[in-house]
């Protein structure tokens, strides 16, 4: 049987933890009850107590069984007899309290052996009996603290039922008005069909006019540019009272106040609003200067804005993304509200166990009585968000309504583990019998390890490099999971789609697996007489073959993960364009560490397509002055997409944080430049300038890891140099991270030594520390999302807001 504790700590949501009622102190306060009404029990004997020593040795002192017998009560019998209390036993005074609270304490903890403990928190049981009081004042205190976290709980819960529901409120009335100008274009363009140009129904305006003014000639205002058709639907919302943004004139109400206005905002996600919302941003700051203002005060026209379909079909899916969102922050309420409840009743039914008496019923009562079980709001929005999603997002199929809204939870396989199993035994095998084949035919050998290492070696180690790292990511996904983490909200993932720890496990092994088998034939090959041009055409026939899985359209291969990989890259090369969402900084950071990744694949891309692998020329590429200037584009690409993310994030939230974050990618490129260039020319000016350069990037990223990513170094901290907030609960992990990531940070002394050693062995060092490279961000990834958890924790914030499309606008437009 699982302990409460145990499962309340499992299903309770973590952003809402500290809301949540404090079972583990109200434990320690009910054990407290326990050891008052013993130590009154013990004082009441006294003059059993002094019968007793007076006794002869053999004697066998009593035994409380005030809570029944217990297998463990012989032993404490024997050693009641052979180990006497510290007391003068010719005194007929009790022995001390302290002494008989220490025997309780150890009868306590043989009689709660296979039940729960009252101390989850492993607190020293001396505090309990150094802040004893009286049973009756124990008794006080408990019920105290009970009050104290009912009422936590229903205000959290009013709190929280006050903003949902202000949501649902929002979101009927944006329904409506979406509703309204969909049936308006409908019928429009009904009427320019048959040939009539009435104008629509003055019934649209009063589905959201109503409540902002008491006059009727309330407006709302909407707009894309658009052509054609659409100057017709303008004409007839013009005559139903409608204003248009950037019209000539604007209207007035009878009161000689401007018209509410109202436009379209959708959100600058694509590269082409991103492109729209720029231009019209300039041209708003054009329309708007002084000798605009008075072309128009002088009858000169506007420029005016206009509705499409497109435009409200995103729209659309705006709003029914804040319906999803919705009803599962209601889902979640719902579940606030009854495991609160059960951990009263489990805490009031402990309570009644250790004091012996049933006065907690009353008090049981007015826990039901309470809001947050009373009140049934809640239920009732949710119902109405499902009808609601059901008729106007899934054409009254419920059971796809139901899809959206209450997505299934991938469940774990064994089957993945199975394999994840099989195909690591595979790996190693092949690996060792790879070692052997390597060591039998002389491939390192001085005369036959440039052409392997030149040729063959980098599209081996490119899959390595991204094995390794899809393996820290698995095990990024195991301690996110295992310290309660909510990546898949804070990723924005698919709960049904997402990747679980095993999957990347999975998928590295196999990969590995298929990696090594591929080197182990092509050995094969070259010790049967093959020549290398026949045979190195295998690692590009391994790549393409990973290619095509990628980009694989068929619904197998984790599609959904394949497929929101691609499209995450996509916008990390498109930034600025893109709107940044968490998943796409957290991957740009990502590669700044696969720099070397990108390097091998720039030389087995020009290996392959420039035919070098069947002449095995392989200075072909290296020796190119194209070739050495794509890898400082290369080596520049991923901090470069990672500023102009920090540029964009700056432009949409105006915080000045996120340019001095564009400032850290800045330095890192200066000095991967640099460092570059020193490999080329290894002059004193160029080592002067890696080291000022890299020293600056180096301290400038150790400060942004450590203060900004990590949210450590707080002087002011109850942790020494770490936060208030800690998810694991031993703090060396968090110094031993700290040391760690500044050794690996400082990798880039390597070159600047430059160790003189071979071909191969320079090779497996440039690896080794691109394997540390990634190790090191693995080992940042946690942190990173530990803080990013504790941040969303400190707001409550276990729903994401959702932008909506219709905005109000005041008066002056």
């Amino acid at each position: 049987m699982v302990k409460f504790s145990k499962e309340l700590e499992a299903q309770l949501i973590p952003e809402w933890k500290d809301a949540f009622v404090n079972y583990w102190q109200l434990k320690k306060h009910v054990k407290k009850v326990k050891l008052s009404r013993l130590a009154n029990n013990n004082t009441s004997h006294k003059h059993q107590y002094s019968k007793t020593t007076s006794s002869s040795s053999s004697s066998c002192n009593p035994i409380n069984h005030d809570y029944g017998l217990s297998i463990f009560d012989p032993v404490r019998s024997f050693f009641h007899r052979c180990i006497p209390l510290n007391y003068n036993a010719a005194s007929n005074d009790p022995p001390p309290a302290a002494e008989i609270l220490q025997v309780k304490l150890d009868s306590i903890h043989m009689e709660q052996e296979g039940e729960d403990r009252y101390d989850d928190d492993g607190d020293d049981e001396s505090e309990l009996v150094h802040h004893l009081y009286s049973e009756e004042d124990e008794v006080k205190l408990f019920f105290e603290k009970l009050d104290e976290e009912l009422d936590k709980v229903n205000q959290f819960y009013k709190n929280k039922e006050t903003e949902f529901l202000a949501r649902g409120e929002m979101l009927n009335k944006q329904l409506q008005i979406l509703l309204d100008l969909q049936q308006l274009i409908v019928d429009r363009r009904r009427r320019l069909n048959s040939g009539r140009a009435s104008p629509a129904s003055s019934g649209f305006l009063r589905s959201y006019s109503s409540g902002r003014t008491s006059d009727s000639e309330t407006g709302s205002e909407f707009g894309e540019r658009g052509g054609g058709e659409t100057d017709d639907v303008i004409s007839a919302l013009e005559k139903n009272g409608i204003n248009l943004v950037g019209a000539a004139t604007r209207g007035k109400t009878k009161k000689g106040k401007p018209k509410t206005a109202m436009r379209i905002d959708i959100p600058a996600t694509t590269p082409t609003r991103t492109i729209t919302a720029v231009t019209s941003m300039l041209w708003e700051d054009l329309v708007n200067n002084p000798a605009a203002d008075k072309q128009k005060e002088g009858g000169g026209g506007g420029g005016g804005e206009y509705i499409n379909r497109k435009k409200l079909q995103c729209a659309e899916k705006m709003i029914r993304g804040a319906f999803v969102e919705l009803y599962r922050g209601l889902g979640l309420l719902k579940t606030y509200s009854s495991l609160n409840m059960v951990a009263f009743v489990k805490i009031l039914k402990k309570f009644d166990k250790v004091s012996s008496q049933q006065s907690s019923t009353t008090y049981l009562k007015a826990v039901k009585r309470s809001h947050f079980i009373s009140s049934d709001k809640v239920v009732k929005l949710m119902d109405e968000v499902e009808s609601s999603f059901t008729k106007h997002f899934a054409k009254d199929d419920r059971k796809k309504a139901m899809k959206f809204l209450r997505p299934r939870q991938q469940k774990d396989s064994h089957m993945v583990t199975f394999f994840v199993g099989l195909f690591t035994g595979s790996f190693v095998t092949l690996f060792a019998v790879y070692a052997i084949l390597a060591h039998i035919s002389g491939m390192f050998s001085p005369g036959t390890e440039a052409d392997y290492v030149e040729t063959v070696y980098p599209v081996f180690s490119m899959f390595a490099l991204l094995s390794l790292h899809l393996f820290m990511y698995g095990c990024n996904l195991f301690l996110w999971k295992a310290t309660r983490i909510n990546y898949n909200f804070i990723f924005e993932f698919q709960a049904a789609t997402a990747l679980k720890y095993r999957d990347a496990f999975l998928i590295c092994t196999c990969m590995m697996t298929a990696v090594v088998s591929a080197m182990v034939l092509h050995l094969i090959l070259v010790s049967h007489g093959f020549s290398p041009s026949q045979v190195d055409a295998i690692p590009g026939i391994l790549l393409l073959i990973f290619i095509g899985l990628l980009v694989c359209p068929l619904n197998i291969l984790y599609r959904p993960t394949r497929y929101c990989f691609l499209r995450v890259i996509r916008n990390i090369v498109c930034s600025p364009l893109y709107k940044v969402l968490m998943v796409d900084f957290f991957m740009a950071d990502q590669l700044t560490s696969q720099i070397p990744l990108l390097r091998h694949m720039e030389s087995t891309a020009c290996y392959f397509l420039a035919g070098s692998f069947k002449t095995h020329e392989y200075q072909t590429c290296k020796s190119g002055k194209l070739y050495r200037e794509i890898a400082y584009v290369i080596s520049f690409a991923p901090y470069y997409w990672r500023a102009m993310q920090c540029a964009r994030r700056w432009f949409d939230e105006c915080d000045a944080n996120h340019l001095a974050n564009l400032g850290k990618y800045v330095s890192a490129m200066v000095a991967a430049g640099a460092r570059l260039t020193y490999a080329r020319q290894e002059t004193r000016l160029w080592l002067i300038i890696v080291l000022v350069t890299s020293l600056v990037a180096t301290m400038y990223q150790l400060y942004w890891d450590f203060v900004k990513d990590w949210g450590l170094f707080d002087s002011k901290s109850r942790n020494l140099w770490l936060r208030d907030e800690l998810v694991l609960k031993k703090k060396g992990f968090y110094y031993v991270a700290i040391t760690l990531n500044f050794v690996l940070r400082v990798a880039w002394l390597e070159t600047v030594l430059q160790f003189k050693v071979g071909l191969f062995e320079s090779r497996l060092l440039e690896f080794s520390l691109a394997s540390l490279e990634v190790i090191r961000r693995g080992h940042w990834n946690y942190y990173r999302l530990e803080n990013e958890h504790l941040n969303n924790v400190g707001k409550f914030r276990a729903v994401k807001t959702v932008p909506l499309p219709f905005r109000e606008t005041d008066s002056d437009g």
